[in-house]
């Protein structure tokens, strides 16, 4: 792989792997480093460049780095609660969006890991099933299904919440 191709590599993949990996862990500090950890392990092995695949292999590789920092550290015992996307700088100030923010959070937290990291993939970076699919070497069907389960949840959240507050 040359410098230009990994130049390109990384540029096209880098916010998808690393947000990838937020979905994941919840954490942007694990996600940043986790990411560019990802960066150097395909730089250091000089992999055949194919975008397609070394696109697949940059997922295979973040989420096994993924997997053995959370053996490692406990990612995922130290971090469950610290689950919080900001929409923007600031926010905590504007008292409803603040609540409106807290509650998505808390109806993101009641998903699986595997129907939060397909919603996210799907809702928030706009990406297509087949995508989804490729990055998580699953099936279509297996996001559909998952992406089925995260939108029933979230809406049984909603109507919940609805009727308990009338």
């Amino acid at each position: 792989m040359t410098r230009k191709e990994f130049k390109q590599l990384y540029q096209t993949n880098v916010r998808c792997i690393r947000n990838y990996l937020y979905y994941r862990s919840g954490n942007p500090s694990a996600a940043d480093e986790i990411t560019q950890e990802t960066f150097v392990r395909v730089w250091e092995k000089q992999f055949d460049y194919d975008p397609k695949k070394t696109k697949s292999l940059l997922y295979k590789i973040a989420n096994q780095l993924f997997l053995d920092s959370v053996r490692q550290y406990r990612l995922a015992e130290e971090h469950a609660d610290e689950l919080s996307f900001r929409l923007k700088e600031g926010m905590e100030h504007n008292e409803p969006n603040a609540m409106m923010l807290k509650k998505c959070e808390q109806a993101l937290a009641a998903l699986t890991e595997n129907e939060r990291v397909v919603f996210l993939m799907s809702r928030k970076d706009g990406m297509k099933y087949r995508d989804i699919a490729d990055c998580l070497e699953i099936s279509v069907k297996a996001v559909e299904k998952r992406m089925s389960q995260a939108l029933k949840k979230l809406a049984i959240e909603k109507t919940w919440k609805i009727a308990t507050s009338q």
